[in-house]
């Protein structure tokens, strides 16, 4: 049996008997309900001792105090009838064990199954989360909240601290473990010919080395330009012990002077036989790294062989490494341009949000699907948490929870039965004096 000192700290700590936490109870709120609960009890309780004393002093008198009589009784009746049905769905009226009674501790699992059909039937069913999805206007509210500079900026700095703080989280131990243990391995296994092949093919129809052969040859005339002491040096360490100093330097230098000329003719021309002759080898070569099974064999052999250099990980974890040390410090920085790059584009979304029916249909359109899968796959899971948490609550402190929230209004009941039990007494009492 709950004592009321248990029911008390029960109250106080949220959690009941059986084990399971209650909901969470606020103090301040539950003092105001309890008053509020006892003012409307105290006002029934007083209509109703109002109606007994004048029953009493009318009784067995006629005429218009008849009439005040018989109002008065079936006040008391009206009065009492309600008192036992709102007693009745908390507690047995006067502790007496009559049936039918004390509804919620001893029903609360068919009241609490009852309530999980009642939300499943009636709150998650597609068309009705559709439609208070598309009047809540999401992606428009959204739209408008974002366009304050304020908004937009505490976006972007809660943005890029959840990212730098995600990215402070990745050790480097963990980029090793996965390039080591799984992209490495997955590398291995996976032929790298076909896809170069397709990728180098691709290059060549659509001419996209060019560009870099041009810029190749580019930087290569001009290191040659500035650099004649060590291309002659180069060609030096080359030559012949026997041939004399004066006769190297010679040929050294006009070497030199047509390597010049030679890498200039074939960048300014685009038709040059070196750059068709180019252009003829690549095309070559990604044919036979897709058809030729030497040239695939060589291909997977030398991607294997540089795979499993121990160079492979560590470079790998430098370059995250840096990667992340540049993206966190950018992000931690108010004025870096990837913070400011994230606030440009939230004004940007914001922006488009206002001024694009379409993107904000889209949005809300996607928001509606999202929340409908998730109601589909997941309803009756969410439903059952109702009737699964209330079956395990205790339940005598349930009803006096309940109660509490909702038996203020209850009392309404109590004090019109007792209104218009007298309005039915008195009218009764009418047709009974006009009838005799």
């Amino acid at each position: 049996m709950t004592t009321p000192t248990s029911t008390a700290t029960s109250e106080a700590t949220g959690s009941g008997p059986s084990g399971l936490p209650l909901p969470a109870v606020d103090p301040g709120a539950d003092a105001l309900r309890r008053q509020g609960l006892r003012r409307m009890r105290v006002v029934a309780g007083s209509l109703l001792a109002f109606a007994a004393v004048v029953y009493v002093l009318t009784l067995g008198q006629d005429g218009f105090w008849g009439f005040v009589n018989a109002g008065a009784e079936a006040s008391m009746v009206g009065a009492i009838a309600d008192w036992f049905a709102v007693t009745a769905l908390f507690r047995h009226p006067l502790g007496l064990p009559i049936p039918h009674t004390a509804l919620v501790p001893r029903r609360k699992d068919e009241l609490g199954k009852g309530l999980e059909e009642f939300v499943g039937e009636n709150f998650l069913q597609e068309s009705i989360v559709r439609e208070r999805i598309g009047a809540a206007e999401v992606s428009a509210r959204v739209g408008r909240w974002l366009s304050d500079p304020d908004h937009a900026r505490s976006v972007g700095d809660e943005v890029s601290e959840v990212v730098a703080t995600g990215l402070a989280k990745v050790k480097d131990e963990h980029v090793r473990a996965v390039v080591q243990d799984a992209l490495v391995p997955r590398f291995h296994e996976e032929p790298i010919s076909p896809l170069l092949g397709k990728l180098l093919e691709e290059v060549m129809r659509d001419d996209l080395h060019h560009g870099v052969v041009d810029l190749v040859l580019d930087e290569l005339h001009g290191w040659l330009l500035e650099n004649p002491e060590t291309v002659s040096q180069v060609l030096e360490e080359r030559a012949p012990w026997w041939a004399p100093p004066s006769i190297n330097e010679k040929i050294t230098g006009r070497i030199h002077l047509e390597l010049v000329r030679w890498v200039a003719d074939i960048r300014d021309d685009s038709e040059h036989r070196a750059r068709r002759a180019l252009d003829s080898m690549l095309v070559q070569l990604a044919h036979d790294l897709l058809d030729d099974p030497e040239t695939q064999e060589r291909t997977e052999r030398l991607k294997d062989r540089l795979l499993d250099q121990p160079q492979v990980v560590a470079t790998s974890v430098s370059l995250w490494d840096a990667l992340r040390r540049v993206l966190t410090a950018s992000l931690q920085d108010p004025q870096g341009a990837v913070r400011e790059r994230l606030l440009a584009e939230v004004a940007r979304f914001a922006r488009r949000l206002g001024e694009e029916p379409d993107l904000r249909a889209s949005l809300d359109s996607t928001i509606a699907d999202a929340v409908v899968f998730a109601v589909d796959r997941y309803g009756d899971e969410v439903t059952t948490i109702i009737s699964s948490t209330i079956a395990r609550w205790d339940g005598k402190e349930a009803a006096d929870r309940i109660e509490l929230h909702v038996g203020r209004d209850l009392q309404f009941i109590r004090i019109n039965g007792t209104v218009v039990g007298g309005l039915v007494g008195v009218l009764i009492h009418a047709v009974s004096v006009l009838i005799g």
